[in-house]
Protein backbone atom coordinates (compact mmCIF):
# COMPACT_ATOMS: atom_id res chain seq x y z
CA UNK A 1 0.00 0.00 0.00
CA UNK A 2 3.08 2.43 0.67
CA UNK A 3 3.82 1.37 -2.90
CA UNK A 4 0.69 2.20 -4.10
CA UNK A 5 0.31 5.44 -2.61
CA UNK A 6 3.94 6.70 -3.24
CA UNK A 7 3.73 5.48 -6.75
CA UNK A 8 0.37 7.64 -7.59
CA UNK A 9 1.87 10.90 -5.76
CA UNK A 10 5.24 9.99 -8.09
CA UNK A 11 2.59 10.31 -11.25
CA UNK A 12 0.78 13.34 -9.90
CA UNK A 13 3.54 15.39 -8.13
CA UNK A 14 6.75 15.05 -9.84
CA UNK A 15 8.22 17.17 -6.90
CA UNK A 16 7.66 14.51 -4.55
CA UNK A 17 9.08 11.33 -6.59
CA UNK A 18 12.68 12.00 -4.84
CA UNK A 19 11.76 11.59 -1.69
CA UNK A 20 10.12 8.58 -2.18
CA UNK A 21 11.93 6.87 -4.68
CA UNK A 22 15.24 7.98 -2.52
CA UNK A 23 16.57 4.46 -1.24
CA UNK A 24 16.94 4.85 2.88
CA UNK A 25 20.13 3.83 4.13
CA UNK A 26 20.45 3.29 8.22
CA UNK A 27 22.67 5.87 9.79
CA UNK A 28 24.05 2.66 11.53
CA UNK A 29 25.76 -0.54 10.42
CA UNK A 30 22.84 -3.74 9.89
CA UNK A 31 25.26 -6.10 11.92
CA UNK A 32 25.59 -3.84 15.18
CA UNK A 33 21.53 -3.42 15.00
CA UNK A 34 20.97 -6.96 14.54
CA UNK A 35 23.37 -7.77 17.65
CA UNK A 36 22.29 -5.44 20.26
CA UNK A 37 18.44 -6.78 19.21
CA UNK A 38 19.37 -10.04 19.70
CA UNK A 39 21.70 -9.41 23.09
CA UNK A 40 18.56 -7.35 24.71
CA UNK A 41 15.98 -9.74 23.63
CA UNK A 42 18.14 -12.93 24.85
CA UNK A 43 19.11 -10.59 28.17
CA UNK A 44 15.44 -9.53 28.90
CA UNK A 45 14.63 -13.38 29.18
CA UNK A 46 17.56 -14.06 31.52
CA UNK A 47 16.63 -11.50 33.78
CA UNK A 48 12.89 -12.77 34.33
CA UNK A 49 14.12 -16.60 34.57
CA UNK A 50 16.35 -15.18 37.46
CA UNK A 51 13.91 -12.55 38.79
CA UNK A 52 10.50 -14.71 38.21
CA UNK A 53 10.12 -16.86 40.39
CA UNK A 54 6.13 -17.34 41.65
CA UNK A 55 3.62 -17.47 39.06
CA UNK A 56 1.04 -15.94 41.65
CA UNK A 57 2.88 -12.49 41.33
CA UNK A 58 1.41 -11.31 37.60
CA UNK A 59 -1.81 -13.60 38.11
CA UNK A 60 -3.59 -10.32 38.16
CA UNK A 61 -2.46 -6.75 37.49
CA UNK A 62 -3.73 -2.78 39.04
CA UNK A 63 -6.42 -1.52 37.48
CA UNK A 64 -7.96 1.55 38.25
CA UNK A 65 -11.69 2.47 37.55
CA UNK A 66 -11.91 5.50 35.70
CA UNK A 67 -15.69 5.69 36.95
CA UNK A 68 -14.63 7.12 39.84
CA UNK A 69 -14.37 10.27 38.34
CA UNK A 70 -17.13 12.34 37.49
CA UNK A 71 -16.29 13.33 33.97
CA UNK A 72 -15.95 10.23 32.77
CA UNK A 73 -19.35 9.14 33.54
CA UNK A 74 -20.75 12.52 32.55
CA UNK A 75 -18.75 11.41 28.82
CA UNK A 76 -20.87 8.26 28.61
CA UNK A 77 -23.66 9.89 29.96
CA UNK A 78 -23.65 12.88 27.63
CA UNK A 79 -24.51 13.57 23.99
CA UNK A 80 -20.96 13.83 23.37
CA UNK A 81 -20.57 10.04 22.19
CA UNK A 82 -24.13 10.40 20.15
CA UNK A 83 -22.19 13.53 17.88
CA UNK A 84 -19.31 11.35 17.71
CA UNK A 85 -21.17 9.13 16.13
CA UNK A 86 -23.27 11.22 13.41
CA UNK A 87 -19.82 12.36 12.75
CA UNK A 88 -17.85 9.08 12.19
CA UNK A 89 -21.43 7.83 9.79
CA UNK A 90 -20.77 11.32 7.93
CA UNK A 91 -17.60 10.48 7.05
CA UNK A 92 -18.76 7.41 5.78
CA UNK A 93 -20.83 8.70 3.47
CA UNK A 94 -18.61 11.41 2.39
CA UNK A 95 -15.84 8.76 1.42
CA UNK A 96 -18.50 6.52 -0.44
CA UNK A 97 -19.96 9.56 -2.34
CA UNK A 98 -16.09 10.74 -3.18
CA UNK A 99 -15.20 7.41 -4.75
CA UNK A 100 -18.53 8.00 -6.72
CA UNK A 101 -18.73 11.24 -7.64
CA UNK A 102 -15.51 12.95 -7.15
CA UNK A 103 -12.12 13.29 -8.78
CA UNK A 104 -10.53 9.91 -10.02
CA UNK A 105 -7.50 11.42 -9.17
CA UNK A 106 -6.00 9.79 -6.05
CA UNK A 107 -4.72 12.95 -4.98
CA UNK A 108 -7.47 14.96 -5.00
CA UNK A 109 -9.62 12.68 -3.93
CA UNK A 110 -10.09 12.02 0.27
CA UNK A 111 -10.95 8.76 -0.38
CA UNK A 112 -7.51 6.77 -0.33
CA UNK A 113 -5.77 9.31 1.92
CA UNK A 114 -8.47 8.92 4.51
CA UNK A 115 -9.18 4.54 3.83
CA UNK A 116 -5.21 4.01 4.01
CA UNK A 117 -3.76 5.89 6.13
CA UNK A 118 -6.28 8.23 8.23
CA UNK A 119 -8.30 5.37 9.24
CA UNK A 120 -5.87 1.91 8.61
CA UNK A 121 -2.66 3.16 10.17
CA UNK A 122 -4.53 5.54 12.87
CA UNK A 123 -7.00 3.38 14.42
CA UNK A 124 -4.71 1.17 14.78
CA UNK A 125 -2.53 3.48 16.77
CA UNK A 126 -5.15 5.01 18.47
CA UNK A 127 -6.81 1.38 19.63
CA UNK A 128 -2.93 0.20 20.52
CA UNK A 129 -1.94 3.41 22.77
CA UNK A 130 -5.35 4.57 23.95
CA UNK A 131 -8.19 1.94 24.13
CA UNK A 132 -10.90 0.55 21.70
CA UNK A 133 -12.30 3.83 20.01
CA UNK A 134 -13.54 1.47 16.95
CA UNK A 135 -16.13 -0.01 19.33
CA UNK A 136 -17.32 3.90 19.55
CA UNK A 137 -16.37 4.87 15.85
CA UNK A 138 -17.76 1.85 13.78
CA UNK A 139 -20.21 3.24 11.06
CA UNK A 140 -21.52 -0.09 10.15
CA UNK A 141 -22.53 -0.99 14.11
CA UNK A 142 -24.36 2.66 14.42
CA UNK A 143 -26.05 2.73 11.08
CA UNK A 144 -27.21 -0.94 12.13
CA UNK A 145 -28.29 0.22 15.69
CA UNK A 146 -29.58 3.16 14.57
CA UNK A 147 -31.93 1.26 12.07
CA UNK A 148 -33.04 -1.56 14.80
CA UNK A 149 -34.15 1.72 17.02
CA UNK A 150 -36.10 2.68 14.73
CA UNK A 151 -37.76 -0.63 13.75
CA UNK A 152 -38.40 -0.39 17.44
CA UNK A 153 -39.62 2.39 17.62
CA UNK A 154 -42.58 2.20 15.20
CA UNK A 155 -43.65 -1.13 15.06
CA UNK A 156 -43.89 -1.55 18.99
CA UNK A 157 -42.50 -4.85 18.66
CA UNK A 158 -39.18 -7.13 19.55
CA UNK A 159 -36.70 -6.68 17.00
CA UNK A 160 -37.11 -9.58 13.97
CA UNK A 161 -32.81 -9.80 14.63
CA UNK A 162 -31.26 -12.42 14.52
CA UNK A 163 -33.14 -14.88 11.60
CA UNK A 164 -30.42 -17.83 12.65
CA UNK A 165 -28.20 -19.06 15.46
CA UNK A 166 -24.51 -18.63 14.59
CA UNK A 167 -23.06 -21.64 14.59
CA UNK A 168 -20.22 -21.08 17.05
CA UNK A 169 -18.18 -24.02 15.97
CA UNK A 170 -16.87 -21.95 12.93
CA UNK A 171 -15.33 -19.09 15.38
CA UNK A 172 -14.05 -16.33 13.51
CA UNK A 173 -13.00 -17.97 10.37
CA UNK A 174 -15.60 -15.77 8.56
CA UNK A 175 -13.51 -12.65 9.53
CA UNK A 176 -10.03 -14.58 9.28
CA UNK A 177 -11.35 -14.49 5.16
CA UNK A 178 -12.41 -11.23 5.26
CA UNK A 179 -8.91 -10.07 6.13
CA UNK A 180 -7.24 -12.25 4.51
CA UNK A 181 -9.04 -10.59 1.14
CA UNK A 182 -8.45 -6.90 2.76
CA UNK A 183 -4.53 -8.07 3.25
CA UNK A 184 -4.85 -8.99 -0.39
CA UNK A 185 -6.49 -5.79 -1.46
CA UNK A 186 -3.88 -4.00 0.02
CA UNK A 187 -0.78 -5.84 -0.95
CA UNK A 188 -1.71 -7.47 -4.42
CA UNK A 189 -4.56 -5.39 -5.94
CA UNK A 190 -3.08 -2.55 -8.19
CA UNK A 191 -6.42 -0.75 -7.85
CA UNK A 192 -6.57 -0.40 -4.50
CA UNK A 193 -5.72 3.74 -4.62
CA UNK A 194 -8.58 4.18 -6.82
CA UNK A 195 -11.22 6.53 -5.56
CA UNK A 196 -14.01 4.62 -7.37
CA UNK A 197 -13.29 0.97 -6.25
CA UNK A 198 -12.60 1.76 -2.68
CA UNK A 199 -16.31 3.02 -2.77
CA UNK A 200 -17.45 0.03 -4.41
CA UNK A 201 -15.38 -2.31 -1.90
CA UNK A 202 -17.02 -0.38 0.80
CA UNK A 203 -20.36 -0.76 -0.27
CA UNK A 204 -19.69 -4.73 -1.31
CA UNK A 205 -17.94 -4.98 2.36
CA UNK A 206 -21.33 -3.46 4.12
CA UNK A 207 -23.58 -5.21 2.11
CA UNK A 208 -21.86 -8.37 3.82
CA UNK A 209 -21.46 -6.84 7.15
CA UNK A 210 -25.17 -5.93 7.53
CA UNK A 211 -26.15 -9.11 5.86
CA UNK A 212 -24.06 -10.76 8.95
CA UNK A 213 -26.01 -8.53 11.58
CA UNK A 214 -29.46 -9.55 10.03
CA UNK A 215 -28.79 -13.24 9.85
CA UNK A 216 -26.80 -13.58 12.90
CA UNK A 217 -27.75 -10.85 15.26
CA UNK A 218 -25.30 -7.40 15.72
CA UNK A 219 -23.78 -8.43 18.41
CA UNK A 220 -22.43 -11.52 17.04
CA UNK A 221 -21.79 -10.37 13.88
CA UNK A 222 -19.53 -7.84 15.50
CA UNK A 223 -17.90 -10.29 17.70
CA UNK A 224 -17.30 -12.87 15.15
CA UNK A 225 -17.62 -11.51 11.59
CA UNK A 226 -16.81 -7.64 11.20
CA UNK A 227 -12.90 -8.11 10.59
CA UNK A 228 -12.35 -5.08 11.34
CA UNK A 229 -13.85 -5.06 15.00
CA UNK A 230 -11.56 -8.36 15.84
CA UNK A 231 -8.62 -6.82 14.37
CA UNK A 232 -8.52 -3.95 16.30
CA UNK A 233 -9.28 -5.16 19.31
CA UNK A 234 -6.62 -7.63 19.33
CA UNK A 235 -4.50 -3.96 19.55
CA UNK A 236 -6.67 -2.66 21.60
CA UNK A 237 -5.85 -5.08 24.19
CA UNK A 238 -2.68 -3.52 24.48
CA UNK A 239 -4.24 -0.09 25.54
CA UNK A 240 -3.95 1.12 28.53
CA UNK A 241 -8.06 2.09 28.78
CA UNK A 242 -10.24 -0.93 28.91
CA UNK A 243 -13.78 -1.93 29.28
CA UNK A 244 -15.20 -4.95 30.40
CA UNK A 245 -19.35 -5.64 31.09
CA UNK A 246 -20.29 -7.20 34.76
CA UNK A 247 -23.23 -8.09 35.68
CA UNK A 248 -25.12 -7.24 38.85
CA UNK A 249 -28.30 -8.05 40.53
CA UNK A 250 -30.89 -5.49 41.88
CA UNK A 251 -34.16 -5.79 43.13
CA UNK A 252 -37.07 -4.35 41.77
CA UNK A 253 -40.17 -2.75 44.22
CA UNK A 254 -41.80 -6.29 43.79
CA UNK A 255 -38.94 -8.09 45.26
CA UNK A 256 -37.79 -10.00 42.03
CA UNK A 257 -34.12 -9.99 41.48
CA UNK A 258 -32.52 -8.99 38.60
CA UNK A 259 -29.47 -9.02 36.63
CA UNK A 260 -28.66 -6.15 34.60
CA UNK A 261 -25.05 -5.32 32.36
CA UNK A 262 -23.22 -2.80 33.48
CA UNK A 263 -19.63 -1.59 31.74
CA UNK A 264 -16.80 -0.74 33.49
CA UNK A 265 -14.09 1.46 32.02
CA UNK A 266 -10.39 1.28 34.45
CA UNK A 267 -7.10 1.91 33.58
CA UNK A 268 -4.41 -0.31 33.50
CA UNK A 269 -1.02 -1.30 32.58
CA UNK A 270 0.17 -1.19 29.08
CA UNK A 271 -0.05 -4.83 27.47
CA UNK A 272 -1.46 -6.15 30.76
CA UNK A 273 -5.05 -7.61 29.30
CA UNK A 274 -3.04 -9.90 26.96
CA UNK A 275 -2.47 -12.20 29.37
CA UNK A 276 -6.64 -12.61 29.60
CA UNK A 277 -6.30 -15.89 27.67
CA UNK A 278 -9.51 -17.14 28.29
CA UNK A 279 -11.50 -19.06 25.43
CA UNK A 280 -9.14 -18.25 22.66
CA UNK A 281 -10.41 -20.06 19.33
CA UNK A 282 -7.89 -21.74 16.85
CA UNK A 283 -9.21 -18.98 14.26
CA UNK A 284 -8.56 -16.32 16.12
CA UNK A 285 -5.57 -17.73 16.72
CA UNK A 286 -5.16 -18.12 13.07
CA UNK A 287 -6.25 -14.90 12.69
CA UNK A 288 -3.65 -12.93 14.56
CA UNK A 289 -0.56 -14.86 13.11
CA UNK A 290 -2.55 -13.31 9.23
CA UNK A 291 -2.43 -10.04 10.88
CA UNK A 292 1.81 -10.53 11.70
CA UNK A 293 2.49 -12.11 8.29
CA UNK A 294 0.85 -9.72 5.97
CA UNK A 295 2.43 -6.72 7.83
CA UNK A 296 5.56 -8.41 7.31
CA UNK A 297 5.20 -9.33 3.86
CA UNK A 298 4.45 -5.57 2.88
CA UNK A 299 7.61 -4.23 4.09
CA UNK A 300 8.92 -7.55 2.30
CA UNK A 301 8.22 -6.18 -1.32
CA UNK A 302 9.49 -3.08 -1.08
CA UNK A 303 13.38 -4.74 -0.56
CA UNK A 304 15.53 -5.41 -3.46
CA UNK A 305 15.93 -8.71 -2.88
CA UNK A 306 11.80 -9.70 -3.53
CA UNK A 307 11.89 -7.10 -6.24
CA UNK A 308 15.04 -8.90 -8.27
CA UNK A 309 13.11 -12.40 -7.28
CA UNK A 310 9.74 -10.91 -8.86
CA UNK A 311 11.42 -9.53 -12.13
CA UNK A 312 13.14 -13.43 -12.58
CA UNK A 313 9.64 -14.80 -11.66
CA UNK A 314 8.27 -12.89 -14.81
CA UNK A 315 9.65 -14.83 -17.28
CA UNK A 316 7.98 -17.94 -16.48
CA UNK A 317 4.88 -16.00 -14.98
CA UNK A 318 4.20 -12.78 -16.34
CA UNK A 319 1.55 -11.48 -14.29
CA UNK A 320 3.00 -9.01 -11.20
CA UNK A 321 -0.67 -9.82 -9.31
CA UNK A 322 -0.32 -13.54 -9.34
CA UNK A 323 3.38 -13.76 -8.16
CA UNK A 324 2.46 -11.22 -5.20
CA UNK A 325 -0.60 -13.20 -4.46
CA UNK A 326 1.06 -16.55 -4.52
CA UNK A 327 3.85 -14.48 -2.22
CA UNK A 328 1.10 -13.53 -0.08
CA UNK A 329 -0.62 -17.01 0.62
CA UNK A 330 3.46 -18.47 0.91
CA UNK A 331 3.92 -15.65 3.08
CA UNK A 332 0.78 -16.73 5.59
CA UNK A 333 1.78 -20.63 5.43
CA UNK A 334 4.82 -20.13 6.82
CA UNK A 335 4.06 -17.83 9.38
CA UNK A 336 1.01 -20.49 10.88
CA UNK A 337 3.66 -23.37 10.23
CA UNK A 338 6.01 -22.16 11.86
CA UNK A 339 4.58 -20.57 14.68
CA UNK A 340 3.11 -24.38 15.24
CA UNK A 341 6.27 -25.72 15.07
CA UNK A 342 7.15 -23.68 17.62
CA UNK A 343 4.24 -24.72 19.71
CA UNK A 344 5.30 -28.44 19.00
CA UNK A 345 8.70 -27.90 20.37
CA UNK A 346 7.31 -26.28 23.31
CA UNK A 347 4.80 -28.81 23.81
CA UNK A 348 7.94 -31.21 24.24
CA UNK A 349 9.76 -29.13 26.26
CA UNK A 350 7.16 -28.73 28.49
CA UNK A 351 7.00 -32.19 29.42
CA UNK A 352 3.75 -32.74 27.25
CA UNK A 353 1.98 -30.97 29.96
CA UNK A 354 0.02 -29.34 27.34
CA UNK A 355 -1.60 -29.96 23.89
CA UNK A 356 0.08 -28.39 21.17
CA UNK A 357 -3.46 -26.81 20.34
CA UNK A 358 -3.62 -25.43 23.53
CA UNK A 359 -0.13 -23.52 23.75
CA UNK A 360 -1.07 -22.01 20.48
CA UNK A 361 -4.10 -20.05 21.71
CA UNK A 362 -2.46 -19.48 24.98
CA UNK A 363 0.46 -18.00 23.72
CA UNK A 364 -0.78 -16.18 20.77
CA UNK A 365 -1.34 -13.07 22.21
CA UNK A 366 2.23 -12.64 23.36
CA UNK A 367 2.93 -11.81 19.31
CA UNK A 368 0.47 -9.14 19.25
CA UNK A 369 3.03 -6.54 20.53
CA UNK A 370 5.04 -7.68 18.24
CA UNK A 371 2.60 -7.12 15.46
CA UNK A 372 2.24 -3.50 16.87
CA UNK A 373 6.01 -3.01 16.88
CA UNK A 374 6.46 -4.16 13.18
CA UNK A 375 2.99 -1.50 12.62
CA UNK A 376 4.85 1.02 14.16
CA UNK A 377 8.18 0.79 12.54
CA UNK A 378 7.02 0.25 8.90
CA UNK A 379 3.81 2.47 8.99
CA UNK A 380 5.03 5.47 11.06
CA UNK A 381 6.62 7.52 8.10
CA UNK A 382 3.90 6.90 6.03
CA UNK A 383 1.13 8.31 8.55
CA UNK A 384 3.41 11.13 9.40
CA UNK A 385 4.33 12.39 5.81
CA UNK A 386 1.43 11.00 3.69
CA UNK A 387 -1.18 11.55 6.08
CA UNK A 388 -0.46 15.08 6.11
CA UNK A 389 -2.54 15.37 2.63
CA UNK A 390 -6.06 15.09 4.46
CA UNK A 391 -5.40 18.43 5.57
CA UNK A 392 -5.64 20.13 2.11
CA UNK A 393 -8.61 17.23 1.15
CA UNK A 394 -10.52 18.36 4.37
CA UNK A 395 -11.63 21.24 2.33
CA UNK A 396 -11.84 19.79 -1.18
CA UNK A 397 -12.77 15.94 -0.85
CA UNK A 398 -14.22 15.76 -4.05
CA UNK A 399 -11.68 17.69 -6.21
CA UNK A 400 -14.15 19.76 -7.13
CA UNK A 401 -12.04 22.85 -6.40
CA UNK A 402 -13.37 24.02 -2.86
CA UNK A 403 -11.27 25.72 -0.18
CA UNK A 404 -14.06 25.15 2.78
CA UNK A 405 -11.86 25.38 5.49
CA UNK A 406 -8.63 27.49 3.76
CA UNK A 407 -6.22 24.53 3.60
CA UNK A 408 -6.54 23.77 0.24
CA UNK A 409 -2.73 24.68 -0.27
CA UNK A 410 -1.12 22.68 2.11
CA UNK A 411 2.29 21.53 1.54
CA UNK A 412 3.49 18.35 2.50
CA UNK A 413 6.57 19.03 5.16
CA UNK A 414 8.67 16.53 4.67
CA UNK A 415 11.01 18.15 7.40
CA UNK A 416 8.30 16.92 10.01
CA UNK A 417 10.72 14.12 10.85
CA UNK A 418 14.38 13.65 10.09
CA UNK A 419 15.43 9.69 8.82
CA UNK A 420 17.37 8.94 11.79
CA UNK A 421 14.09 10.04 13.95
CA UNK A 422 12.30 7.78 12.32
CA UNK A 423 15.20 5.02 12.03
CA UNK A 424 15.35 4.97 16.09
CA UNK A 425 12.05 5.06 16.65
CA UNK A 426 11.70 1.82 14.79
CA UNK A 427 14.29 0.54 16.22
CA UNK A 428 13.60 1.27 19.71
CA UNK A 429 9.65 0.36 18.86
CA UNK A 430 10.86 -3.68 18.02
CA UNK A 431 12.85 -3.95 20.82
CA UNK A 432 10.33 -2.78 23.07
CA UNK A 433 7.17 -4.36 21.62
CA UNK A 434 9.39 -8.13 21.49
CA UNK A 435 10.88 -7.52 25.45
CA UNK A 436 6.90 -7.10 26.17
CA UNK A 437 6.11 -10.04 23.93
CA UNK A 438 8.98 -12.04 25.71
CA UNK A 439 7.90 -10.95 29.33
CA UNK A 440 3.91 -12.00 28.46
CA UNK A 441 5.28 -15.43 27.55
CA UNK A 442 6.73 -16.34 30.74
CA UNK A 443 4.27 -15.12 32.61
CA UNK A 444 1.85 -17.18 31.20
CA UNK A 445 3.90 -19.94 30.44
CA UNK A 446 3.83 -20.08 34.74
CA UNK A 447 0.63 -19.90 34.67
CA UNK A 448 -0.46 -22.75 32.83
CA UNK A 449 2.52 -25.24 33.48
CA UNK A 450 2.80 -26.18 37.47
CA UNK A 451 6.75 -27.20 37.27
CA UNK A 452 8.98 -23.92 37.22
CA UNK A 453 11.47 -25.87 35.53
CA UNK A 454 9.02 -27.42 32.37
CA UNK A 455 7.76 -23.79 32.47
CA UNK A 456 11.45 -22.16 31.77
CA UNK A 457 12.29 -24.68 29.17
CA UNK A 458 8.90 -24.51 27.17
CA UNK A 459 10.02 -20.95 26.72
CA UNK A 460 13.68 -21.50 24.79
CA UNK A 461 11.58 -22.56 21.29
CA UNK A 462 9.42 -18.94 21.83
CA UNK A 463 12.48 -17.43 22.81
CA UNK A 464 13.97 -18.56 19.59
CA UNK A 465 10.91 -17.31 17.63
CA UNK A 466 10.60 -13.64 18.95
CA UNK A 467 14.93 -12.93 18.52
CA UNK A 468 14.21 -14.88 15.08
CA UNK A 469 11.62 -12.29 14.29
CA UNK A 470 13.27 -9.25 15.73
CA UNK A 471 16.43 -9.73 13.44
CA UNK A 472 14.04 -10.52 10.28
CA UNK A 473 12.04 -6.98 11.44
CA UNK A 474 15.22 -4.58 12.10
CA UNK A 475 16.65 -6.62 8.57
CA UNK A 476 13.61 -5.11 6.69
CA UNK A 477 13.51 -1.53 8.28
CA UNK A 478 17.15 -1.13 7.14
CA UNK A 479 16.76 -2.38 3.91
CA UNK A 480 16.65 0.31 1.18
CA UNK A 481 13.23 0.68 0.20
CA UNK A 482 12.47 0.42 -3.97
CA UNK A 483 8.64 1.41 -3.73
Amino acid sequence: MIASLSQIIQRYIPDLFHFYMEPFTPPVPLILCLIVAAIVVIASYILLVFFKKKSEIYTDYPKFNLQQWKITNHFIESKIIFLIQIISVFLFIIIILAGYIGDSNPIYNISPTFVWVIWWVGIVYTSAFLGNIWSLLNPWKIIFTWIELLFLKFSNSKTPFPLFQYPHKIGVWPSFFLFLIFAWIENVYHDAVIPLRISQLIVIYSMITWGGMILFGKNTWLRYGETFTIVFGFFAKFAPIQSRVSKKSTKNTITKTKQINLKEIYLCIFGSELLNIKKISISETLLVILLLATVTFDGFTGTLIWINFQNYITQFIPNIMLINTIGLLFSVLIFIGVYFYICVLMMLASGNNLKTTDIAKSFIYTLIPIALAYHIAHFLLFLLIQGQLIFALISDPFGFNWNLFGTTNYKINFMLVSSNFYWITSVISILIGHIIAVFLSHTIALRLIKSHKYAIRSQYPMLILMVGYTIASLWIITQPMYN
